[in-house]
């Protein structure tokens, strides 16, 4: 899209963008395009017969925006020639080209969840904010959300997908799977996430959270009595951390005649305001991303998806908090 065509020259006149728009323009402007491709490029089709295989860049922006828009293969193609923000993202010109069909981004999904290529990207997104300087050391947080499946029995197997499992939170069951990250305790900026079943209590993942110069980690009341665990008593460093848990609510009782100040419940409170800071990668993938229910069977390829989400996740906590020159040229 290097030449202007007439509806770029119309679209040019609107007195103001569409908040789609600017999240586009804002993703275009952060990431680094040369790198993640070169990434892919080992193992992208390098067919020197036949039909020429369209390019990588073209396919990456497109599987992205499907991400970040939480649409199916079908939706995404229908989406890109509706919408002129995506087809700008593009970089595609009607003229020349047309948006790639549904099967083409199905089988470039399928590429980069075989060499995992996801995970990939989220790793270079952290080891930039590490080399950026935005990423601080010496504490964690962690926590763990549900992310609901289909209890549907009504497929060709006849049955459900048998890596999810159910699990009660409150009185609520909830069938699906589990995300845990781990996060900055100073920036707030993910730096792990794994995936288990539903069914897996957030305090057996605790060990693969956690960082070898951390001094310090956060976690709700789920995650009580983490430090006796043989896995972290187990490693040197591990059973060193201040593991700084809240209480359940319960046990913060008080007598009502008392006037004074709940010093309990007061650091209780502390430990929370720097606790919340997990809970900001979870709203951005879960709300504004949309992706609240798993979109594949197995955890592998749902996995693939949430390393693509909490790196874009992380991009536009660097974007909002004005850090994309410093990210840029890590």
């Amino acid at each position: 899209m290097n030449q202007l065509t007439i509806s770029d020259i119309e679209y040019s006149k609107r007195r103001r963008k569409t908040k789609r728009e600017e999240f586009l323009d804002s993703m275009n402007e952060i990431i680094p395009w040369s790198h993640w491709i070169e990434i892919i490029r080992p193992y992208y089709y390098n067919n020197k017969r036949g039909r020429k295989p369209i390019d990588i860049e073209i396919m990456l922006r497109m599987y992205l925006m499907q991400n970040w828009f939480n649409l199916s293969d079908e939706g995404m193609e229908e989406a890109i020639y509706d919408s002129y923000a995506m087809r700008k993202f593009l970089k595609i010109n009607f003229l020349d080209e047309q948006v790639p069909d549904a099967t083409t981004l199905l089988k470039f999904r399928h590429l980069l969840e075989k060499h995992h290529i996801g995970e990939k990207i989220f790793r270079d997104v952290t080891d930039r904010l590490e080399k950026a300087g935005l990423i601080m050391h010496g504490g964690s947080i962690v926590d763990a959300t549900i992310i609901a499946a289909p209890s549907s029995t009504k497929n060709k197997e006849g049955k459900r997908d048998p890596e999810m499992h159910q699990t009660k939170k409150g009185n609520q069951w909830y069938h699906g799977m589990k995300v845990h990250a781990g996060v900055d305790a100073g920036s707030g900026y993910v730096h792990t996430i794994t995936g288990t079943a539903a069914n897996v209590h957030d305090i057996d993942e605790t060990v693969n959270l956690l960082r070898e110069d951390d001094e310090v980690c956060y976690g709700d009341s789920g995650y009580s009595g983490v430090e006796k665990r043989p896995e972290i008593q187990a490693n040197e460093h591990f059973r060193d951390i201040e593991f700084r848990t809240n209480v359940r609510p319960s046990s913060l009782k008080i007598s009502s005649s008392y006037t004074g100040i709940n010093w309990d419940k007061e650091s209780e409170n502390r430990k929370s305001a720097v606790r919340c800071k997990v809970e900001h990668p979870f709203l951005i993938v879960k709300r504004q991303f949309g992706y609240a229910k798993v979109a594949y069977r197995g955890i592998v390829k749902n996995m693939n998806r949430f390393h693509i989400l909490f790196a874009s996740a992380n991009l536009v906590k660097c974007f909002r908090a004005g850090r994309t020159q410093e990210f840029c040229m890590a």
